[in-house]
């Protein structure tokens, strides 16, 4: 059976600094099995099993990378052209543009795209028909900025090193209009929402449009590349492994066995309906995250314990990272984590409790209602094709010493562990109830906030990664 590594290298030369027991892991072993493919469906209420992976949105993966033999003229090209230093999620967002997650999309958004996005969570393409997009990709620069790009139709984006990541070609700029942007993705303007002050608050009164040539893929060298697959790479993957459902998950969290039942009760549930080989897509968010999230280094640890441990099949699941910033947007932004996986091959998805939310900046309450995003899901425009999997319930049975769905009849068996309280036991070393999650998971989640425990001087350090 081959190595974790084997089948997640972009490259063929592997991280020496990461997961130090990669030789013993096994996230996505290759089935040698004859190919199968995947159901697409028409409508969610009948579904039919069909012979191929659904297709990504607008028909065709949109990649924005230059070809290898026209590199040398993009760089030249490049050396004349007015450059926009991009921070580190301008650049997440450029990974995200160059693999064909928001496909059709084909570069930053320019303002009619902005618009349609804002206002109706779609976009119109020139057949009329409509593709899913909830949240705004857009590049802001200020007015110097825009000063310095003067009447060029193209400019050079560079890194923070001012090494050359992409050309941004038949630009528009138009205005920021920084309040609508947030009252409309947010549904609320109150302070401290994360994703607002890290990108939007200070950043410039213009945004800049245009389409996206990517002179190489985005690379982190933070010993995670390897799991970075792209739609393209995932698509390839689930062919090999003979997928005929593709299940997505998406976590930005540890996977307790609350979680794994959810995934293992969803194949159950296939299988039932006729499929032979459904495969998930567990499929962690790897952009910004808010500062008191499990950092991505230590949550792909802990999901490689859950796939040793034998918590999830490691041959019918596939962990790859999403490289999406988080928006915390709730039910506008879990359409743009639903539309991302039909890109990526998957045609069924699974959604939870107040999926992508998080608590009032100001008051004591959720900021969403904890339902809206799977009802949402289920009526978004441009979403049609996807099969929406809600969540049950699952809650910790003290009779059974695990976790298993909720049953009302006798609510006094069974305790709910909130992510509020699991963070709780970590940072106390205290232990769960047997059953919650796999010991050597807990043990990652243990590790991690140790790490965090204030040194002499009282200050708590820096999170560090795995």
């Amino acid at each position: 059976m081959a190595t974790m590594a084997s089948l997640h290298l972009k490259n063929p030369i592997a991280n020496p600094h990461s997961f130090q027991k990669l030789r013993k892991t096994h996230f996505t072993p290759p089935l040698n099995l004859p190919i199968r493919h995947h159901p697409t469906s028409k409508t969610r209420s009948a579904l039919r099993i069909s012979g191929s992976l659904i297709d990504p949105d607008g028909g065709k993966l949109v990649e924005l990378f230059v070809k290898e033999s026209e590199k040398d003229s993009k760089l030249n090209q490049a050396l004349n052209l007015p450059k926009i230093k991009l921070s580190t999620i301008d650049l997440q967002w450029v990974h995200v543009l160059s693999e064909g997650w928001a496909s059709p999309l084909k570069g930053f958004m320019r303002e009619s795209e902005f618009l349609q996005t804002l206002h109706f969570n779609s976009l119109r393409l020139e057949n009329g028909s409509f593709v899913n997009m909830s949240v705004p990709i857009v590049l802001a620069i200020d007015d110097a900025q825009k000063q310095r790009v003067g009447s060029s139709s193209s400019v050079a984006l560079v890194d923070e090193n001012d090494d050359l990541v992409a050309v941004l070609n038949d630009i528009e700029i138009y205005k920021h209009n920084k309040e609508e942007r947030i009252a409309r993705t947010w549904g609320t303007t109150a302070p401290g929402l994360p994703y607002v002050d890290e990108t939007i608050t200070n950043a410039g009164n213009w945004l800049i449009g245009g389409d996206l040539e990517v002179i190489n893929p985005v690379q982190y060298n933070d010993g995670l590349d390897r799991f970075r697959l792209s739609p393209a790479q995932l698509r390839d993957e689930f062919e090999k492994r003979n997928a005929d459902a593709v299940f997505a998950f998406q976590l930005r969290n540890p996977v307790h066995n609350g979680h794994a039942l959810l995934m293992t009760d969803t194949r159950r549930r296939l299988l039932e309906m006729g499929y032979k080989n459904p495969v998930l897509l567990l499929h962690p968010l790897g952009g910004y995250t808010k500062a008191d999230d499990v950092p991505l280094s230590w949550r792909m640890k802990q999901h490689e314990k859950v796939l040793e441990d034998g918590v999830l099949d490691p041959e019918t699941t596939v962990v790859s990272i999403f490289p999406s910033p988080m928006h915390y947007a709730g039910p506008t932004e879990v359409q743009w984590h639903a539309k991302a996986r039909i890109n990526a091959g998957a045609n069924f998805y699974i959604v939870g409790r107040d999926p992508a939310g998080m608590g009032h900046p100001l008051e004591k309450r959720d900021l969403y209602d904890a339902d809206h995003g799977k009802k949402v899901l289920s009526m978004a425009p441009g979403l049609e094709r996807l099969n929406i999997l809600p969540f049950k319930v699952a809650a910790y049975d003290k009779t059974q010493n695990k976790m298993a769905f909720f049953d009302p009849s006798r609510a006094q068996d069974f305790l709910f562990i909130s992510g509020t309280k699991m963070r709780a036991l970590a940072k106390n070393r205290e232990n769960p109830p047997d059953g919650f999650m796999c010991p050597g998971g807990w043990k990652v989640l243990v590790d991690y906030y140790e790490s965090l425990a204030p040194v002499e001087n009282g200050r708590v350090p820096e999170p560090v990664a795995a």
